[in-house]
């Protein structure tokens, strides 16, 4: 039987990206699972051999508006308490957050575009260790504590908590290892008002993924590899 790999997408051109390939090579069969087409009660939380959270431009608290965020939080939180091997990208990083009763909330400012983190000595060690000088996709304006128990992996000067281990079996990240390379052009369309607000060139982000893409796409498959290996048996 192949291992299954199920992917939360909050916007259809927010997807696993680069870790897709990886995944399908390491004997993986992906599938989506969309928020506002697929019925989140149905999903098992403990069913799929791994669960990838992705990204989106929505607060994590804003539950009033947008109630399928208390059902996510709570399916994570039944397969985080079981220890499932679970990788949180961006709002996914926030949601696991969440689901370990940790605070998100809105960070000092935005995070949008190409920039390096700076790793932790964990950090240097673990998965994220491919990322290490090179700079990476940033696209979130909130975020969280340091849930208990978490490792810290990887920090920014606007954003301390960049990314954090649980275990061997959750890793969370807000920026975002996945992205740039092809593909990136569908980011600045469905953004494209987010970028105006914060007074974003579309134009220099694009030639920075022109330039950024390849070795980045390199990075990602080499990160996801990494982290897939040591997933508990």
């Amino acid at each position: 039987m192949p291992k299954t790999a199920i992917a939360i997408r909050h916007l259809a051109f927010e997807d696993l990206g680069a870790f897709e390939p990886v995944l399908v090579r390491e004997g993986f069969e992906v599938r989506y699972w969309d928020i506002g087409l697929d019925d989140l009660a149905q999903l098992e939380p403990l069913e799929p051999d791994l669960l990838v959270v992705l990204g989106g431009p929505i607060g994590v608290y804003e539950e009033d508006a947008y109630p399928f965020l208390a059902t996510e939080i709570a399916k994570l939180r039944a397969r985080l308490a079981a220890g499932r091997p679970t990788l949180g990208i961006c709002l996914g990083a926030q949601l696991i957050a969440r689901a370990l009763d940790t605070a998100v909330y809105p960070g000092p400012c935005k995070e949008i575009g190409f920039a390096p983190i700076a790793l932790s000595a964990a950090g240097r060690t673990s998965c994220l260790a491919a990322f290490d000088g090179a700079p990476v996709l940033h696209w979130h304006g909130d975020t969280f504590d340091l849930p208990p128990g978490a490792e810290l992996l990887a920090s920014t000067a606007s954003c301390p908590h960049q990314a954090f281990a649980l275990g061997r079996s959750t890793l969370a990240v807000q920026f975002h290892p996945e992205a740039g390379g092809p593909g990136f052009e569908r980011w600045l369309i469905g953004h494209t008002l987010e970028l105006s607000q914060a007074g974003l060139d579309a134009a220099a982000l694009r030639a920075e993924n022109a330039r950024l893409g390849p070795g980045l796409r390199q990075r990602a498959e080499a990160c996801l590899q990494r982290w897939l290996l040591q997933l508990p048996a």
